[in-house]
């Protein structure tokens, strides 16, 4: 089995173990896919324009950035994003599913609580 296989059986494996997966993965990566252009175009996450024409919501989204500042402006959103220096391997795909479905879980139960102190008053 060569190394893509490998690599792609893992990857399915982490896939496999976990209950819920995100339903829009973004990697914007243009500092590491294209460090000479970055210098002289600004490529940012256009968030709100992702959320309208996909109607997914932002709890819902997985992001791969190489730029912190990008980072912290879609994650205040409520959208799993994960810094990544060199690009995504599979250190950061599990990470950033791992964290994804902790967040998704975490936002499910405090959506739960609402809902319970909604029909208790």
């Amino acid at each position: 089995m060569g190394d893509i296989e490998k690599v792609k059986d893992e990857a399915l494996q982490i896939i496999g173990m976990l209950e819920v997966l995100p339903k829009l993965v973004v990697f914007d990566l243009d500092y590491t896919l294209w460090p000479f252009y970055w210098k002289y175009f600004q490529v940012g996450l256009t968030k709100q324009r992702i959320h309208t024409r996909t109607g997914i919501s932002f709890n819902s989204m997985l992001f791969f950035d190489d730029e912190n500042r990008n980072i912290q402006s879609v994650s205040k959103m409520g959208v799993t994003s994960i810094l990544v220096g060199n690009g995504v391997n599979l250190g950061a795909f599990r990470e950033g599913l791992t964290r994804f479905s902790q967040n998704w879980n975490a936002s499910q139960k405090n959506k739960q609580k609402w809902v319970t102190n909604d029909t208790l008053n």
